[in-house]
């Protein structure tokens, strides 16, 4: 079979399960091929020698699953990071969380930060990137996620980065971090968006707080006070709804000069507070 027929094909196996029939089909081809997107339309009526595996790909994405665990790759800020099914498949509205960090702490001085529950990385090395001279911990619970977040700071040669296992700060080698940044799980046992989409394929755990979505944020929030500088920064995600009622967590908490912020769709999704 040509290429284009079966690009052709795949088309029209995912019109009737995806949004992005065409994208799923050609990203599913260049991640099988080791090919381009130009190479492949260059080379379109060439033999390909890879149909049985490329339609295997087809069909478990019309079965719903991501095309990020199909071809375990994603792009996050200006890195491109493996993933599988035991890490969250970062997003880009968290890339606002890298932005913030960036802009908040210096750009010159050897900061210290950590990033709680850091999944396949993303954020950690994000940071790491663009500040080679900070000290970065990445600490996460899953050791299976850690795993993950170690493959890709190898990839990347990021090498000031070091990954602890364990429940948000309680895993921290040390104290006094200029900031500490996290995506946490913030969405409730009975959110129906888990039964949608990605959210169906990926690891409840980093999706799931709890029932009310805010017990991450409670359990961080009283633990990061003892973890940080004098006012130090504690910088989070949160759900689109949830910033009031996050606003009143950090207050009781003992948080001062709480600051928040939309994402690049305009939605309420970042915060800033300062440790006393």
């Amino acid at each position: 079979m040509q290429i284009k027929e079966a690009l052709t094909q795949a088309v029209q196996i995912l019109a009737q399960h995806s949004s992005t029939p065409e994208t799923d089909a050609l990203y599913l081809l260049m991640a099988l091929t080791k090919k381009n997107g130009a190479w492949l339309f260059l080379h379109a009526d060439e033999q390909l020698n890879l149909t049985e595996e490329f339609f295997q790909l087809v069909r478990q994405r019309a079965q719903g699953i991501p095309i990020a665990y199909l071809t375990h790759v994603r792009g996050f800020w200006t890195v491109d990071l493996i993933v599988n099914e035991h890490v969250l498949i970062p997003r880009p509205e968290t890339e606002r969380l890298v932005e913030l960090t960036l802009e908040f702490l210096s750009a010159t001085a050897p900061c210290k930060v950590a990033d709680l529950g850091t999944g396949s990385g993303a954020i950690a090395l994000s940071l790491a990137h663009e500040r080679p001279h900070w000290h970065i911990d990445a600490v996460d619970d899953s050791f299976a996620a850690l795993k993950i977040a170690r493959d890709n700071a190898q990839k990347l040669q990021l090498t000031s980065v070091h990954f602890y296992e364990g429940l948000w700060c309680e895993a921290l080698p040390e104290k006094n971090y200029d900031a500490l940044i996290s995506n946490p799980p913030y969405l409730q046992a009975d959110d129906p968006h888990l039964l949608q989409g990605d959210l169906r394929f990926e690891p409840r755990h980093a999706l799931v707080a709890g029932i009310t979505g805010l017990e991450a944020y409670e359990l961080i929030s009283k633990q990061a006070k003892n973890y940080l500088k004098p006012r130090g920064l504690l910088l989070l995600e949160h759900g689109y709804d949830q910033r009031e009622a996050l606003i009143n967590i950090l207050t009781v908490a003992g948080y001062h000069n709480i600051r928040t912020y939309d994402d690049y769709a305009g939605i309420p999704r970042n915060i800033i507070a300062s440790a006393k």
